[in-house]
């Protein structure tokens, strides 16, 4: 069954997502759809854009993360941007309370969200990995140090907070595709758009880059700097996608994963369009599912960490048999 899989064609991998990711954004608007369709378009439009660019990031900050890294179970995660956002949002309702931090101007809480999340990372990337030591890996495991200090610090926060506030904030935590601030959209499209073009300008190493680090160097590619400039695009992906709707750890392992396995080719000319497309179908259609077949009775992101969770552990498990 494998050996069939690899005589498909990647460009017929990659149509077959696409189409996917249309059909399932054409259900998301028009299905069960009454009423203006002013008003419609209006309001599902908004969350479908928003739904769009939160799968764009996720998926290509996912893949490019893999590729630099060498390894397919890790996702940006890793270097602790849910668990600032967890700290930013504890610390907040902590120090504002809840009504002050819901009365907190969107924008200005995203452009500072966003900021000091890339903030952090530019600081890791030029104190660990343009150094002397340009180790990757110790990039990686002073970010997961760092994750583990920042949830130990909003634990601390959250256990001397009053009841009411900690359920508010228990709220914010999750992610929400329901709730998304069209105000935030245009700030979000814009950031996506610029990392979106200086990833055009960088794609023909992608593919020389997940040779490795030597392979790379001797093929002519400057690793430290295209690493680097990289790295602080992953940033900024990451930290827009997670400060539009909050932190989702898993699902970029779960597109990433598919996408690699359902491609019969390396090459990220097809790997990271797929990996889009399936996180468009995924959020969109999940969406869809949720609103039709369950009447908002859970929350998509619960149940898509649920299969990320799944899919992760049976990497592992994979990986270490043998």
């Amino acid at each position: 069954m494998q050996a069939d899989a690899k005589r498909i064609a990647p460009s017929t991998i990659l149509l077959a997502s696409a189409v996917l990711a249309l059909v399932s954004m054409v259900a998301f608007m028009t299905i069960g759809a009454k009423g203006s369709w002013s008003f419609l378009l209006s309001f599902r439009g908004t969350k479908l854009l928003g739904m769009v660019l939160v799968a764009y990031a996720i998926a290509v900050s996912t893949v490019l993360f893999q590729t630099i890294s060498g390894n397919r179970i890790l996702t940006p995660s890793i270097i602790g941007f849910d668990a600032m956002y967890t700290l930013l949002q504890t610390i907040m309702v902590f120090f504002l309370g809840a009504a002050g931090a819901g009365s907190v101007d969107p924008r200005l809480q995203f452009l500072v969200e966003t900021a000091v999340m890339v903030g952090l990372s530019l600081l890791l990337f030029r104190a660990l990995f343009s150094g002397a030591s340009r180790s990757l890996h110790l990039l990686m495991l002073v970010g997961v140090i760092l994750g583990g200090l920042f949830r130990s610090l909003s634990s601390f926060l959250q256990r001397i907070l009053d009841p009411n506030e900690f359920v508010v904030l228990q709220d914010r935590l999750f992610a929400s595709f329901n709730s998304i601030d069209a105000n935030l959209l245009g700030i979000a499209a814009v950031a996506t758009l610029a990392v979106t073009f200086a990833l055009w300008r960088l794609s023909p190493t992608f593919d020389v880059l997940s040779l490795g680090r030597e392979a790379s160097i001797g093929l002519g590619v400057d690793h430290q700097r295209v690493v680097t400039l990289l790295l602080v695009l992953i940033a900024v992906l990451v930290s827009v996608s997670t400060a539009l709707v909050g932190p989702v750890t898993f699902f970029g392992l779960l597109v990433a994963s598919l996408a690699w396995q359902l491609t019969p080719t390396a090459s990220h000319r097809y790997v990271l369009p797929v990996a889009v497309c399936i996180a468009i179908a995924t959020l969109v259609g999940g969406q869809v599912i949720l609103e039709r077949l369950f009447s908002f009775n859970t929350a998509l992101s619960i149940v898509i960490e649920f299969f990320g969770g799944l899919v992760f552990i049976f990497l592992l498990v994979r990986g270490s048999a043998r």
